[in-house]
């Protein structure tokens, strides 16, 4: 009975996920208590309680993840970075490629693409258009800088792991270090691809001298001149990289980080407390959206677990998949990742189907861990799907119709995910 109420319940959720019946957080909620009370199950509120619980310091995180690099990004951090790009750059489409896929992985270390979108483009758009280079590029760099970035802890996929697994950030990502590097290496090389093409096409244009700043003042429209701290650059970016070097070598958790990180950054650069009022006021809305639906996680889960309807569903596909097959499963799963993130969205992906998987693999000997890195694999095909809000914010800001972006990135972005994959199968993180 466990069993069928189990893919019911999976059944009901993906559908009304997909159809656009429920949002994520009403469906994360009430399809698994309507189905835990069909099942004869009335004492809930334990399993709710438990599983908010367990997810509150991925929560914690989140919220001052995003203000940390909110405050950083409103203080004009990355805004001495665009303009000497720029200028670097000049009129050769080799410079230009290779600086905006660079950018875009550093700006997306929030974890955000649409502030990721907004920055980069805005800063690169008007060269782009200025020396009559491919505007897909400048849509299909970001997006797959996205899709290795959105691995870090504060992104989506990997929260709702931490959530659903309730493993430590560094304990799930650490492995995958090499494979991020590998990947943000990738990205570079595209750039460098495509630089040569649009160089081989162009040539190196000169432009003159006054345009650079013409062209880097762009950039700088999307944020207000009064919140800008130049003056607190230098202090911003060492801050920055103490939480970095702090975070890679296991100090401290992730969520005190974070707290830490944004008090001090908050106090430095906007000392008036009517200013950080509206800082956090400024950022409220990404965080509401962003824990809330954390919460929902939580409560799916705790009751997923708490009924043992997870435990059921395992055990019968442990039956069915051939023996063969079950040690291949972190493989399978890494490489399935790529559709599954790009016909559904994350939420009813990482709830609703990594769960199951991962609690099979344990009946082959594999651990969840390994089903967990698995499964973040396949991002940067997810960040072109058409279920990814941010892509409608890049393809606005660029120009470029959906279908064109989706026809030049797709490629593109199957082969960072590939080589990721094999980075990870070559360090041992997946097993054959």
């Amino acid at each position: 009975m466990l069993t069928i109420l189990g893919f019911s319940m999976m059944a009901v959720f993906l559908y009304l996920i997909m159809s656009k019946r429920l949002s994520a957080i009403n469906a994360l909620i009430i399809v698994p208590v309507v189905f835990a009370l069909l099942g004869g199950f009335t004492d809930l509120g334990p399993m709710m309680l438990k599983g908010v619980e367990t997810i509150a310091p991925t929560a914690v995180m989140v919220t001052f993840a995003i203000l940390y690099f909110g405050i950083l990004i409103d203080a004009g951090m990355f805004d001495p970075l665009v303009n000497k790009m720029v200028k670097l750059a000049k009129g050769d489409p080799l410079k230009i490629t290779i600086a905006t896929a660079v950018l875009s992985l550093m700006v997306g270390l929030d974890g955000d693409g649409t502030i990721t979108y907004l920055i980069v483009v805005t800063a690169f758009l008007p060269i782009y258009e200025r020396l009559g280079m491919n505007k897909l590029i400048l849509a299909c760099l970001p997006a797959m800088a996205m899709g290795i970035m959105n691995l870090l802890p504060w992104g989506g996929p990997t929260a709702r792991l931490m959530t659903i697994f309730k493993y430590d950030a560094m304990e799930l990502l650490q492995p995958l270090i090499p494979s991020i590097v590998i990947g943000a290496l990738y990205i570079i090389g595209l750039g460098v691809f495509f630089g040569l093409k649009e160089r081989k096409r162009l040539g190196i244009i000169d432009i003159e001298p006054g345009s650079y700043q013409e062209i880097a003042a762009a950039s700088l429209e999307m944020s207000s001149e009064n919140l800008r701290r130049p003056k607190l650059f230098w202090f911003n970016v060492v801050i920055t990289l103490l939480l970095v070097i702090t975070l890679l070598t296991n100090t401290l958790p992730l969520p005190s980080l974070f707290m830490i990180g944004f008090v001090i950054v908050s106090i430095a650069n906007y000392p008036k407390l009517k200013d950080q009022k509206e800082r956090i006021e400024a950022h409220a809305g990404n965080i509401l959206t962003v824990t809330s639906l954390i919460f929902a996680g939580g409560i799916f889960a705790g009751i997923l677990e708490g009924t043992k309807m997870v435990d059921a569903i395992a055990s019968t596909l442990v039956n069915i998949i051939p023996d063969f097959l079950g040690p291949q499963l972190p493989s399978i799963v890494a490489l399935t990742s790529m559709p599954f993130t790009f016909l559904m969205a994350n939420d009813p992906y990482y709830f609703g189907i990594i769960p199951i998987i991962a609690e099979t693999a344990t009946g082959f000997g594999l651990t969840k861990l390994e089903i967990a890195q698995a499964s973040l694999l396949g991002q940067p095909l997810h960040l072109l799907s058409p279920l990814v809000g941010s892509v409608y914010v890049l393809i606005g800001l660029v120009g470029i119709d959906f279908r064109d972006h989706i026809k030049f990135s797709t490629k593109y972005a199957v082969g960072t995910s590939l080589v990721m994959i094999i980075t990870a199968i070559i360090f041992g993180v997946l097993s054959l």
